[in-house]
């Protein structure tokens, strides 16, 4: 009798164990799915912090760039020496403006991608994407490090990494400005017929960048460089008529009148 008794008792202890392993396997599973969610929870609150300080700063610097616009148009009679400078100035303001709004936009891809992740609360998938070429560098750490040894004169490694730039990234937002920088480093060496060759790039391959009007502008100066005054009055009369409004045009009209030609017509050019 005590033999039938044991043997009815021993597969009920064993289905109880399976029934507790279970529950705790449950309970695990529970546990960790709890710590993937606060993880994705805190990492989207620093990135929508991350997006706000970016929006300010964006804000910011627009103001600060109506401002500065506002101060070159009312001072348009000044000398060329103070219309170059404030045209510098805000030459930085517009590049400042572009890389943020750059970093902005990848920060919002980030913040997708997080969000898919968080959906789907899978460990196996990843939410930064790889990157576009395995040998380049990210695009804004090959932009950022061209743009300041541009500014700190080391023109040829800057030429070699803009260029890099518009050879892996040639579908960025940025890579009208890389182009365009290609063309100041050749002008500013003196090279002006390279120089009007590359901001031709710029107006061809990127004519509704932000640089093109600044690419026109120098365009023009480069033809008065290599005296093909004609051509360059022609080039600073056209932006003048394209861009009526803008900062190059205000410095258009200031080089014309000094060149003798109100009005930007080719004809009234001063003979020498």
């Amino acid at each position: 009798m005590a033999v039938v008794v044991l043997g009815s008792i021993t597969p009920a202890y064993a289905v109880s164990k399976e029934i507790i392993q279970l529950q705790t396997q449950v309970q695990a599973l529970t546990d960790q799915m709890a710590r993937m969610q606060q993880s994705f929870d805190e990492r989207m609150g620093v990135m929508r912090n991350l997006i706000e300080q970016s929006a300010d700063s964006m804000n910011k610097l627009a103001a600060s760039l109506d401002a500065a616009q506002k101060s070159m148009q009312s001072q348009s009679g000044d000398t060329q020496g103070r219309v170059d400078q404030l045209s510098g100035q805000i030459q930085s303001l517009h590049d400042s403006l572009d890389e943020l709004k750059a970093r902005l936009t990848k920060v919002g891809q980030q913040l997708d991608a997080l969000s898919a992740s968080g959906q789907n609360l899978a460990p196996q998938q990843s939410a930064t994407p790889p990157p576009p070429t395995p040998q380049a560098p990210p695009p804004d750490v090959l932009y950022d490090n061209a743009l300041r040894d541009y500014n700190a004169g080391r023109y040829d490694l800057a030429s070699q990494q803009f260029g890099d730039y518009l050879k892996y990234y040639a579908n960025t937002d940025l890579a009208g400005n890389a182009q365009f920088y290609l063309a100041e480093i050749e002008y500013r060496q003196g090279n002006f017929e390279q120089a009007v060759r590359d901001y031709d790039k710029v107006l061809e391959q990127f004519p509704g960048g932000n640089k093109a009007a600044a690419a026109q502008l120098k365009k023009g100066y480069a033809l008065l460089e290599l005296g093909q005054k004609d051509a360059g009055v022609r080039e600073l009369n056209s932006l003048v008529q394209r861009y009526p409004r803008s900062i190059e045009a205000t410095q258009a009209r200031e080089r014309l009148r000094k060149l003798g030609a109100p009005g930007g017509k080719p004809s009234a050019l001063k003979k020498q």
